[in-house]
């Protein structure tokens, strides 16, 4: 049974991956094909980001799924990978909308922080979004390979293996980065919500 679940999982991804190149090629008919394979794992994921919204958010779970999915096909210069790269790319697509919708609510910033320590079991609706986009954005700049890891692992749900395989590492090379970028992250978000508190 279980074996059958593993067998029926590799060939979901293979199907996915078979159809993103059939997109770049330009074939008719595969983004169609494409969506109800992807799109429970999509929704998954849009209901984990949407966790993070304050309460009285108007953003429905369907709906960040469809944005996502319409930016993530829409861009033509992407070149996919592989299945995990594409839930990858699918996960910082729904950050970003999320942060631009919180922009628009908050964009003084204001109100009180949320920040909290990302560890391994971190729901995202602990974390204030602009905060963490902050953090990310200026840890980019120190180490882009290192914001990779917290999208993969934090927003995409990655296992270490599945991002060490979007990454073309190893795992334990994936492991050292995210408690790295774990590590700076509380550090940075911690100072946050110090200068808000004060």
């Amino acid at each position: 049974m279980r074996e059958a679940a593993a067998n029926e999982g590799e060939s979901n991804a293979g199907d996915v991956t078979r159809l993103l190149v059939a997109i770049e090629r330009g074939e008719a008919g595969a983004t169609d094909q494409l969506l109800p394979l992807v799109y429970d794992e999509l929704r998954r994921l849009a209901a984990a980001r949407l966790g993070g919204e304050r309460p009285g958010h108007t953003l429905q779970p369907t709906a960040l799924v469809h944005e996502a999915y319409l930016r993530l096909i829409g861009d033509s210069q992407v070149r996919w990978e592989s299945h995990a790269h594409f839930f990858g790319a699918a996960a910082i697509a729904m950050r970003r909308i999320l942060i631009e919708r919180a922009r628009r609510k908050r964009p003084d910033k204001g109100g009180p922080a949320m920040a909290t320590e990302i560890r391994d079991d971190t729901d995202p609706e602990h974390v204030d979004l602009l905060a963490l986009n902050d953090a990310l954005d200026k840890l980019s700049k120190m180490d882009a390979r290192l914001t990779d890891v917290v999208h993969l692992r934090f927003f995409a749900g990655l296992t270490v293996e599945q991002t060490a395989d979007v990454l073309k590492s190893s795992p334990r090379t994936v492991k050292r980065d995210w408690n790295f970028a774990k590590a700076w992250l509380k550090r940075e978000l911690a100072g946050v919500t110090a200068s808000e508190e004060s």
